[in-house]
């Protein structure tokens, strides 16, 4: 077995090689979906070293893509100097550790990766509560943090936290620590709904989309706010509320909530559940879609098919286009409306959808 090198933030400045599986569907081309999980791998300060994409008509049961191709991998690997090896496809425990037997470097799937993005962006108590219960659930349930695992990851991409970095705990500790979070979270929720009922006079309207589809700059334009925008994936943790005027003596309360993304971690989607309490509470959702975006039906159906597994499709909701300013030719969905949080663009129309819908 060859030695393994702690995965240090040294990985991260040698770059990491992403890895694919394509297996030919055609409603998840693989293209986008690999310069998705390059932009998170920048979000959470990896550089992309090279990429290996192999195309098969299903993984590997063994090892995602056969022995032979996995060699192939770690002498491609070792000739780019690569540090890390960042997988498209959701790695299960068997496939992983014999990727390990033949990869002498950090293997981390899609899901880690985002896990990994969420823990660098978590701000508040309640965010790094959530990522850390997620982090820890995603492990427990992939055997990762038992025996050698996380002491092979080290500190680098897959093993930060807001919470505890190193994970090197067994099952009962694994199991004792979300049972602490499971109440911290409880109690954060009390204090929300406290909160809900002191200031729910007035209606509320929640901003939905996929990630980096531009809602933050959408609630910064209506309410002349400055809440934190980068164009990175989940810059936006922690639901942001902003008092809106939409004439006189008429508020609208406009909440700005965590991004989706195609296959959200069921683990995430489970932690933050308190957070998108708050989408249960408004009186309307409003669906923010990057016009600019030519993967813009996927992302549109992700959210969908995640208000959906939230019991939120009912809900009633305006489709704004965002970024037209951006594009030649607007998209359309139904009655959507085509806005541009940088230029004001069409603002004034989605005040007037938000309001008629807060009406009915």
């Amino acid at each position: 077995m060859a030695h393994r090198a702690p995965a240090t933030n040294r990985a991260l400045k040698t770059g990491a090689l992403v890895v694919a599986v394509d297996t030919g569907d055609p409603a998840r081309p693989i293209e986008p979906e690999l310069a998705e999980l390059e932009a998170l791998a920048a979000a959470s300060g990896a550089n992309i070293a090279g990429r290996i994409v192999q195309k098969r008509a299903k993984v590997d049961a063994a090892t995602l893509v056969g022995s032979g191709k996995a060699l192939e991998i770690a002498q491609e690997a070792e000739k780019l100097r690569a540090g890390l090896v960042l997988v498209l496809n959701e790695l299960r425990p068997r496939q992983r550790k014999n990727l390990e037997k033949i990869i002498p470097l950090p293997i981390v799937d899609r899901t880690m990766l985002i896990l990994d993005v969420f823990a660098r962006h978590a701000r508040s108590r309640e965010g790094k509560l959530q990522v850390e219960l997620a982090q820890l659930r995603y492990r427990q349930s992939n055997l990762i943090g038992a025996g050698a695992d996380l002491s092979r990851l080290g500190g680098g991409i897959g093993t930060r936290g807001p919470g505890e970095t190193k994970l090197e705990v067994d099952r009962r500790s694994i199991q004792a620590r979300i049972s602490v979070l499971n109440k911290q979270l409880e109690e954060v929720r009390r204090q929300r709904t406290t909160r809900r009922g002191n200031d729910g006079r007035e209606p509320l309207a929640a901003l939905v989309g996929y990630t980096n589809a531009g809602k933050t700059s959408l609630l910064n334009r209506l309410a002349r706010s400055k809440a934190f925008v980068a164009d990175q994936p989940f810059a936006t943790l922690d639901p942001t509320v902003r008092r809106v005027w939409f004439g006189e003596g008429r508020y609208v309360r406009i909440v700005d909530t965590v991004g989706f993304i195609t296959d959200l971690p069921k683990d995430l989607l489970n932690a933050f559940r308190a957070t998108l309490e708050e989408l249960d509470e408004a009186n309307v959702l409003v669906h923010v879609v990057d016009a600019s975006n030519p993967d813009w039906p996927r992302q549109m159906t992700a959210v969908e098919e995640t208000l959906g597994t939230l019991h939120l499709e009912s809900k009633r909701c305006v489709v704004a286009f965002n970024k037209c300013d951006a594009v030649e030719e607007i998209p359309h969905r139904g009655e959507s409306l085509a806005v541009s949080a940088r230029t004001g663009a069409g603002i004034s129309e989605l005040k007037a959808a938000i309001e008629s819908a807060v009406a009915q």
